[in-house]
């Protein structure tokens, strides 16, 4: 299992150990600067070096030929998809974001995001999640397992006068990236099920296809009104006609413009036959499908009304069968949790190298190192309680933890150590203030982490 609970160093020779940089001297170094960064990066590497020498050596590694984006990623990959085909339930949590260097007008390679008034890289990830279990209310608790997939590319400058068809080519080929990592991976082994869960985005005929292929559960929120197979309604009507199976109460986050609140939810389910759509090659088979509905009939004046239609291959039969798809979606919040650590935690969007292809090479060190920061934000409120390893951050760490906050009766948990990192860099921690957000974790790791270096250092002059 992917855990959080492991020094820098040590995580670093795991997920980085057996890149295949084409000399052994650059894998360590690697290693080297994995380790840095993990302990100590504001996006730039001259945030993680105090040694000019060791600065210069991490600007050559991600300076070379080999030093790729794939080649230094794919070591965690391997290990993350290894950990998927234990016996056990995971959610491939898909999302797609792009990484804004507008404000680096200096670099090369990289090309138009967005509206394509601003350039950077687009990058779509696949989060492995584990279910641990499930609570009494049909709540998944999950860890991270680590990366499963992840393409980082540069989109090409759209012509002056494109014409309609090369529009839709252009789209369909950015389309096809969803779920497309089963071609690559293939499915599950025995014991292990695989659930990809995405956004209304992924809502595309041949992604259930590629699925089924693969032998990959999923749950997909529908985006469009797709007409049924013999039938004269859409997948919406025929939901909504359907029985009520039950209704539940659910946490929502705060968003912008809303604040956290609870939500009344009805559920609705029932099972559809969709109309294959046609496409140049021909048209595709109908394709069986349960639909789950969640809405909330009275929202609160000023709030926005939650409702998610729901594509899935998962049983929805009973209200407890049906409840446990909407829960188990709701767990997507996690990857867009993961892009905040990205560029809000491990600030990739500051990184002033002077290439594309650097950048990436430096981004596919810094996007495990998000991925280790979310498993252990979700540690601090999934298990709070749970007892942490001694190794966690090392003894001068917790030394320097328990000398600033006293050590907390009952010894360290992942909430103690979480929110005592936080409060370093800022938090309150007061009744009301919710978790800390990623800046103050990330402004308090650092803190943490001078500090360390500082006690080292002074432990080192008295020593000589």
């Amino acid at each position: 299992m992917a855990r959080a609970d492991c020094s820098a160093a040590v995580w670093a020779q795991r997920d980085f150990g057996a890149a295949d940089l084409g000399d052994v001297r650059r894998t360590k170094r690697l290693v080297r600067v994995a380790t840095a960064l993990a302990e100590k990066s504001e996006g730039t590497l001259p945030g993680a070096f105090s040694s000019w020498a060791e600065l210069k050596a991490a600007y050559r590694l991600f300076a070379n030929e080999e030093a790729t984006y794939l080649k230094i990623i794919q070591p965690h990959w391997d290990r993350t998809r290894k950990e998927c085909g234990a016996p056990g339930e995971y959610l491939l949590v898909e999302d797609s974001t792009s990484l804004d260097f507008t404000s680096h007008p200096a670099v090369t390679g990289v090309g138009p995001i967005g509206n394509d008034f601003c350039k950077g890289l687009n990058l779509h990830t696949t989060l492995a999640l584990r279910i641990e279990g499930w609570d009494s209310a049909h709540n998944p608790e999950v860890t991270v397992q680590g990366l499963f997939a992840q393409r980082c590319w540069t989109r090409a400058l759209r012509k002056k006068r494109e014409s309609k068809r090369e529009r839709l080519r252009r789209s369909n080929r950015e389309s096809q990236r969803w779920a497309a990592i089963f071609a690559e991976s293939g499915g599950p082994p025995q014991g292990s099920k695989w659930t990809l869960e995405a956004d209304r985005e992924s809502d595309i005929y041949e992604v259930f296809g590629r699925c089924r292929q693969a032998g990959v559960d999923f749950i997909i929120r529908a985006a469009q009104p797709r007409a049924l197979h013999k039938e004269h309604q859409s997948v919406f009507e025929a939901v909504r006609r359907s029985p009520l199976k039950g209704r539940f109460s659910i946490g929502l986050r705060a968003r912008p413009g809303q604040g956290a609140r609870e939500a009344d939810l009805e559920v609705r389910a029932t099972t559809v036959t969709l109309r294959p759509p046609q496409r140049p090659d021909g048209r595709s088979e109908p394709f069986t499908v349960n639909v789950v509905e969640a809405r909330e009939p009275c929202p609160p004046r000023g709030s926005e009304a939650i409702h998610w239609v729901l594509l899935t291959s998962w049983d929805s039969e009973t209200f407890e069968q049906a409840l446990r798809v909407v829960k188990a979606y709701s767990q997507r919040w996690l990857i867009e949790e993961y892009h905040k650590a990205l560029k809000t935690g491990v600030n990739i969007e500051r990184s002033q190298l002077s290439t594309a292809k650097r950048i990436e090479a430096l981004l596919a060190v810094l996007v495990v190192v998000a991925a280790r920061l979310l498993q252990a934000k979700l540690l601090a409120t999934s298990k709070p309680e749970e007892r942490i390893k001694p190794d966690q951050a090392g003894p001068e760490a917790m030394a320097i933890l328990e000398a600033r906050f006293g050590k907390p009766r009952g010894g360290w948990t992942h909430r103690s150590f979480f929110e005592s990192i936080a409060r370093l860099g800022g938090f309150l921690g007061r009744k009301g203030d919710g978790s800390p957000g990623w800046l103050t974790i990330w402004r308090g790791w650092q803190k943490l982490m001078t500090m360390v270096e500082g006690y080292s250092l002074g432990r080192d002059e008295r020593a000589s």
